[in-house]
């Protein structure tokens, strides 16, 4: 039986410099699903192992499971909010769906510690699955995103993160959990950088040196952080970002690795309605004519002591 109180995963570990996020899907088999369940058991020693050969680097490992995994893996009971992903928008601005089971947010100061945890993990998991997207992120400057502003500002800290992230008697057997969404977002950047940086700073909603929220009658209700606050009851509804800058200049690759942490995917699936709908419809995200999502899945991260339980659980057959 879980404990009263189970330990959340690393969802809420202080940021880092260095991030590797991967993606994979399970191949079919009763032997890879073995496989998959049996290293649930050994992902937190592997973190430990790794992390103590540099033990100021901070090294953590989120690992989550999407809505078809777990049935696969494990069958009922599952997480009361946890299903497919949610299509958002229509034409050229969609958040689009595409396939992922698993998820690695692998995080520490150094990246030569996500890589040799990030090498560790998928070899154990073998021909059991298939890594179907991998991004290697960087904390750029001070916390800025890909196109020049502060990414996170806005996040829950202390008390306040394990509030907005951890399940708890919502849905009791799976307390200590939590979902996040991923997206990979690539960026216009020639476009983008051809706008004056007041212009910039109506579609973000923010200044961009000083990082202050730009005040109420000066901000467009199309901005992006007009339509990614949310309130209930007079009260701001927060997810907790880690988002991580990427790319490749040689190749004229720009992106943001957006990942969102939330004790429900409720209030992550608004602000994406929010973004490319629009709120009311057509009213939509700007910062969306320069950045583009190709990826976005959302999972299910159990909490420590369940991820380690679950290497003996499996779905009758």
């Amino acid at each position: 039986m879980p404990t009263q109180n189970p330990e959340p995963q690393a969802v809420a570990a202080p940021i880092t410099r260095s991030a590797i996020f991967i993606v994979a899907t399970l191949n079919e088999g009763t032997q890879h699903a073995d496989t998959v369940r049996a290293w649930c058991g050994d992902v937190a020693a592997l973190v430990r192992s790794v992390g103590k050969r540099a033990p100021g680097g901070d090294l953590s490992c989120v690992c989550g499971f999407s809505s078809g995994a777990w049935d696969t893996l494990f069958g009922a009971p599952r997480p009361a909010a946890l299903h497919p992903f949610r299509v958002f928008g229509s034409g050229d601005r969609v958040a689009v769906s595409t396939p992922g089971d698993l998820l690695l947010h692998i995080r520490a100061e150094q990246m030569d510690l996500c890589f040799e945890l990030a090498t560790q993990l998928v070899g154990r998991l073998g021909d059991a699955v298939k890594v179907v997207d991998e991004v290697h992120g960087f904390r750029y400057f001070d916390q800025r995103a890909m196109i020049g502003f502060v990414d996170g500002t806005e996040n829950p800290e202390g008390e306040e993160a394990v509030d907005f992230t951890v399940i708890g008697s919502e849905d009791a057997e799976f307390a200590g959990g939590s979902y996040v969404l991923v997206q990979k977002y690539l960026h216009d950047m020639n476009g983008w950088n051809a706008l004056t940086v007041e212009q910039q700073e109506r579609i973000i909603g923010r200044t961009k040196l000083s990082d202050i929220e730009l005040e109420e009658g000066v901000k467009p209700s199309w901005s992006h952080s007009a339509l990614t606050t949310l309130e209930e009851d007079g009260k701001e509804i927060k997810i907790l970002r880690d988002n991580m800058p990427f790319g490749k200049p040689g190749m004229g690759e720009f992106g943001t690795y957006f990942i969102g942490y939330a004790r429900s995917p409720a209030p992550i699936e608004q602000m994406l309605e929010n973004m490319f709908v629009g709120k009311p419809p057509g009213n939509y995200d700007k910062l969306l004519d320069y950045s583009r999502a190709v990826t976005g899945s959302l999972f299910f991260v159990p909490s420590a002591e369940l991820l380690e339980a679950l290497a003996e659980r499996a779905p009758a057959r």
